[in-house]
């Protein structure tokens, strides 16, 4: 039994990554379809293949998300806890997914875990899920927009006597590089938080110690269906981002990823932050167009895509400590 409970656990675990990949595949290039830099079909081939890339370029994040949130919880109601984390995010997931609101794989997840672990009467790590992800939450999004302001008015003032025809076609060009740091930051920031859970199951499971170093195919099973979920495209989110928040052109769209790619990859480098990469996208395209004039953003769309921010993690938390008490009862 506990080697099924395991197997199931790491299979639902990978599931709510490819669910991950098709839920946020728009933050990486919905501005580089928007502006017809990419076709929408290269763009997920090319985002794909740079989540993987991307995977593999630390573990910083992993660690803070099996060893930071929550107490490793032990035997057959440990992997329930998990179990039921997950289940409570991929139900948010898909929820939000059906609606076309970009809301967070990532907090999905967070509030998943600290539901069932107090659903499960696991410890959670209060002050970490405060430092790594609560802060970071608040944080992420301001940086985003007012660095995507920043560097969008730096890119005005440098190419202000530019001919904008040439300009336009430059950036086009550009945005290639910037849609595939984007990507690249995505691998890196949420295929780890899986591997994440997976390193959990494992230790709950006595397969691996406490603290050991990420096996191998972890990395890999965690990195290949984050790339097969971002290639299966998420069309309905990326609506919203690239068209329905303000109508991008290929310097604005450049400055947004530029900025989104920044931001990703200096939190998981220098702090280990598990940030969402919807928050963080969807903030700089924000600041991107208030350098327009700030009525061009229509803060309508945007203020319904906050209030999904703000609602995302207790409503996985629910979720998941509902699941853990149908799990409890059923299995436990």
């Amino acid at each position: 039994m506990d080697t099924l409970a395991l197997v199931v656990t790491i299979g639902v675990a990978l599931f709510f990554t490819y669910t991950n990949g098709f839920h946020d595949s728009a933050n990486a290039i919905a501005t580089s379809v928007s502006t017809r830099a990419l076709t929408p079909r290269a763009a997920l081939a090319m985002a794909a293949v740079m989540n993987l890339a991307g995977a593999f370029m630390g573990s910083g994040v992993a660690k803070t998300v099996s060893e930071g949130l929550i107490e490793t919880p032990e035997g057959s109601k440990g992997m329930g806890i998990l179990f039921a984390a997950l289940v409570g995010a991929i139900v948010w997931n898909l929820v939000t997914w059906y609606f076309g609101l970009p809301s967070s794989s990532s907090h999905a997840l967070f509030g998943g875990m600290v539901g069932a672990a107090l659903a499960g009467g696991t410890t959670v790590y209060w002050h970490g899920v405060v430092d790594k992800v609560v802060i970071p939450m608040f944080v992420s999004p301001v940086v985003g927009l007012l660095a995507g302001y920043l560097v969008m008015t730096a890119i005005l003032w440098m190419f202000r006597r530019a001919n904008p025809h040439k300009a336009k076609r430059g950036f086009r060009i550009a945005q290639t590089v910037s849609a595939a740091g984007m990507a690249l930051g995505h691998g890196l920031q949420d295929a780890q938080k899986t591997m994440g859970i997976v390193v959990m199951a494992l230790v709950i499971a006595d397969v691996e110690e406490y603290g050991d170093p990420i096996p191998v195919w972890v990395k890999i099973a965690c990195a290949v269906m984050l790339s097969a979920g971002t290639y299966a495209g998420g069309w309905r989110i990326m609506r919203t981002l690239g068209r329905k928040i303000i109508e991008l052109d290929p310097p604005q769209g450049f400055a947004a990823e530029t900025t989104g790619a920044s931001i990703m990859f200096g939190s998981a480098f220098l702090f280990h932050a598990p940030i969402s990469t919807t928050h963080v996208i969807t903030s700089a395209i924000m600041g991107v167009g208030a350098t327009k004039r700030v009525n061009a953003v229509r803060w309508g769309v945007a203020k319904n895509i906050v209030l999904g921010w703000f609602i995302t993690m207790p409503a996985a938390a629910v979720v998941a400590a509902c699941s853990f008490w149908l799990v409890n009862l059923a299995f436990l």
